[in-house]
């Protein structure tokens, strides 16, 4: 429960960081909930190769951690594009339109 109150912030946030980039809302909150399951069943899968399924709370705890880590490398992704304003100037570059 708590796992999902906390990636509904999440993404809301990231939703936040994509309009200023000016890039479409929902596609980064899907893309950020994909990732987000991703890697936690990744995580699951090599925290069970690792540390076998004697201890269901720590790989769950693993699990979770590497979800975040999908959360992550999505933000990451999503700074890196420039802000919108940029992108308009960098659109008018080679015209006259270029004044601050």
């Amino acid at each position: 429960m708590i796992e999902i109150i906390l990636l509904y912030f999440l993404t809301k946030s990231m939703g936040e960081l994509a309009v200023k980039k000016g890039l479409p809302r929902g596609r980064w909150k899907l893309l950020t909930v994909m990732a987000w399951i991703l890697f936690e069943i990744t995580g699951l899968i090599l925290g069970m190769a690792f540390f076998g399924t004697e201890n269901l709370y720590g790989l769950l705890a693993f699990a979770i951690v590497c979800a975040f880590g999908g959360y992550l490398t999505v933000k990451y992704i999503l700074e890196k594009k420039p802000d919108e304003k940029i992108r308009d100037d960098i659109d008018k570059i080679g015209t006259d339109d270029l004044r601050p």
